[in-house]
């Protein structure tokens, strides 16, 4: 091998190294040329006026914090914990002995991971008033995107959670039944504890998701109030003709998203140290 290389050196061919090398050369300089262009090309006086103006941006705060944020972060924390309750519950059914309660939780989990989120907001905030003349959730608006938001993360987090309990070593059940322990109590003392360790990166890439999701709840008909940042930002950039609100509220979005996505993937990587 060694003397063909040499060979097709010398008459000029290339190794399989230097090929790589050409070959990432030219991917380097197509990536560079490409963001040559971008620049060149683009108009960033508009780009200034109509996504960066700090003048735009200012005006603002404090109110796209105490206000759409506020609301944001409200929606996310109470659907999460909605869902969190729902998916447990789910899980336990999707596993019992009992066959109407996993026909149930199954058909469940299939239509509301089938279904576009869009259409669950819809339905919670026309749907349910039109079936049951008369009802009204707790909390108006912000019980009604809860409750959304809540139905569809049960869904996923359901089969998140019945991952974690089926991961966890069946002999710990039967050393909690042979101490005298009924099986629901082996289930909530010993495994679903021990189900949550593995499952909280899982379901801290939920609440990431369940963030984003928040912004349909402009579908409900929330007040000036009550707006999330999708619409804080958007009513604000229809007022105003210019579309910095919308950048800023995006900000803010990463704000939150960027550092729990940094936590679910730490704690991801200690989990796999920890299985060593």
């Amino acid at each position: 091998m060694a003397a063909g290389s040499g060979t097709a050196a010398r008459r000029g061919g290339m190794t399989r190294r230097q090929r790589r090398r050409l070959v990432l050369g030219g991917e380097y300089g197509i990536f560079v040329i490409a963001v040559v262009l971008l620049v060149a090309l683009a108009d960033w006086r508009s780009l200034h006026e109509n996504f960066f103006n700090w003048s735009v941006a200012k005006g603002l705060f404090p109110d796209i914090i105490t206000v759409g944020l506020r609301n944001t972060v409200l929606y996310t924390v109470t659907g999460f914990a909605l869902g969190l309750a729902g998916g447990l519950l789910l899980a336990l059914m999707r596993l019992s002995s009992v066959l109407p309660y996993r026909w149930f939780a199954m058909a469940y989990i299939e239509v509301f991971r089938g279904v576009p989120a869009l259409l669950i907001f819809i339905f919670v905030g026309t749907g349910i008033p039109l079936a049951f003349p008369g009802s009204n959730l707790p909390g108006g608006v912000y019980g009604q995107a809860a409750v959304a938001l809540g139905l569809v993360s049960a869904a996923y987090m359901a089969e998140t959670i019945r991952a974690g309990i089926e991961a966890v070593p069946r002999g710990q059940t039967e050393a909690a039944r042979s101490l005298g322990m009924s099986q629901s109590r082996a289930m909530r003392t010993i495994v679903v504890p021990q189900a949550f360790r593995v499952v909280i990166p899982p379901l801290t890439n939920e609440l990431v998701l369940l963030f984003k999701d928040s912004s349909l709840a402009l579908f409900i008909g929330v007040s000036l109030t009550q707006r999330e940042l999708t619409k804080f930002g958007r009513d604000l950039a229809s007022q105003q003709g210019n579309t910095t609100p919308i950048v800023v509220a995006g900000i803010c979005y990463l704000l939150i998203t960027i550092p729990l996505g940094y936590l679910a993937r730490r704690l991801e990587e200690r989990q796999k140290r920890g299985r060593r």
